[in-house]
């Protein structure tokens, strides 16, 4: 007869007893497996290199060890990720762990008040700055911000943050930081600039692992359609029709996540947009309205694909391709959180079988082939495939284990478009 093994609960992690009970005021009993294995690391004080994927808990796993070092002794937090809304979303959840103990956060990033953000880094009770890392500098320059007295540092979203061209920004800010601080780095990939960071800025980190690189979610379900560009749209409303919850639309480009979503809102959809030429009260007000139901479609470029912790979203769809390949698991993990089913759908035209097959070789999976009668098309062109066969059943592996793929672009390595068409 096997015994089940009783799960780790919270009250198993080193955790005090006053952050306990806000816990369970929280009404988290079960930590996730990231929170099980960075958190009684991260309170006895170790630099923590954590790989895992969005949605799993990453926030709790770095948040609760801050909060209880911050009681602990004197001194400020610093948490540095790479949007706004991922900001947003860490204030959130860390204002419930700190103000019961009047550990409050400031947010520091662009499109607010820069004197207003001031003022609140000299408060007494401001312990933990959530930042973006060029408007942390601008702070840094102006002399508005003193590091010198932090005790914990962490990078959210790392990978993100290099994506996006901040490594200067990064290691800048880290020759700045005192020596004597714990760092904790999270990431859902781990590539060689990632390392880099750790080996220059970090002592001897616990490198700590839950979910594999380019990792699926679990519990998603996922679907692709090959489809000409005109027959995006009308698909598309005929799979809105067949979803009743929150609905989040990916696009590749700002113009394209305007033009749709005016399109569905003469549909008489309860729609909005999110995307970086969007003022910050107005993301707010689109996210907010996401959250609570005003809107039940969001469409949004991939600036949503990591940072959005909205529960409960039962689609998203993938109107284009992401320009990069680990993009489509950050897409797909706004989904399917926490444990809960999700469901992804995928649109690519007759002509996109690299771009496809390199998000199955990431992966590791064939992507389910739907169609709607009149229109879907038949399948990939003959121009840019012969026939579609899960990549990863086609590699070659050098004597590294690394697979190399051929004759379709390697995951990660999609050409990028100029920034300011995101």
């Amino acid at each position: 007869m096997t015994h089940k093994e009783t799960p780790l609960t919270f009250h198993d992690l080193g955790i005090t007893q006053g952050i306990l009970d806000v816990i369970d005021g929280m009404k988290f009993t079960i930590p996730t497996p990231i929170q099980q294995k960075a958190i009684p690391l991260a309170v006895e004080g170790k630099d923590i290199l954590g790989l895992a994927q969005t949605g799993t808990g990453k926030t709790l796993a770095f948040g609760i060890p801050m909060i209880q070092r911050l009681l602990a002794e004197p001194g400020r937090a610093l948490i540095l990720v790479p949007t706004r809304e991922l900001a947003l979303q860490v204030d959130l959840t860390l204002r419930k762990l700190g103000n019961p103990f009047d550990i409050r956060s400031v947010i520091v990033i662009g499109g607010m008040d820069m004197e207003m953000q001031a003022k609140l880094l000299h408060k007494k009770n401001i312990r933990v700055v959530i930042a973006t890392p060029g408007r942390l500098m601008d702070h840094l320059e102006k002399k508005t911000f003193d590091p010198s007295d932090l005790k914990m540092v962490v990078l959210d979203e790392a990978d993100r943050m290099l994506d996006m061209g901040f490594a200067p920004q990064v290691e800048r800010i880290a020759k700045v930081l005192p020596k004597e601080r714990q760092t904790l780095l999270f990431s859902a990939t781990m590539p060689e600039a990632i390392l880099k960071i750790a080996a220059l800025y970090m002592k001897q980190p616990v490198h700590v692992e839950v979910a594999p690189s380019g990792a699926a979610p679990e519990k998603i379900s996922q679907e692709l359609f090959i489809v000409h560009s005109d027959s995006k749209l009308p698909l598309l409303e005929k799979i809105l029709r067949e979803y009743q919850g929150s609905v989040l639309i990916f696009t590749r480009t700002k113009a394209m996540t305007w033009k749709l979503t005016e399109a569905l809102r003469l549909k008489g959809h309860k729609i909005n947009e999110l995307h970086s030429d969007r003022t910050a009260g107005q993301r707010r007000h689109a996210l907010n309205g996401f959250k609570t139901g005003l809107y039940r479609i969001l469409v949004a470029t991939d600036i949503a694909a990591r940072g959005i912790d909205v529960e409960g979203i039962e689609l998203v769809v993938n109107y284009d391709l992401p320009d990069e390949t680990e993009n489509y698991i950050h897409r797909i993990g706004r989904t399917g959180r926490a444990g809960l089913q999700g469901k992804a759908i995928t649109f690519a035209t007759p002509r996109e079988s690299g771009s496809v097959r390199a998000v199955e070789a990431l992966m590791k999976i064939s992507l389910k082939v739907k169609k709607h009668p009149g229109l879907t098309a038949d399948g990939f062109s003959s121009a840019s495939s012969e026939k579609r066969q899960p990549v990863y059943e086609n590699q070659d592996r050098h004597a590294t284990g690394r697979p190399q793929f051929r004759g379709v672009n390697h995951p990660g390595k999609l050409k990028k478009k100029p920034r300011n068409l995101r």
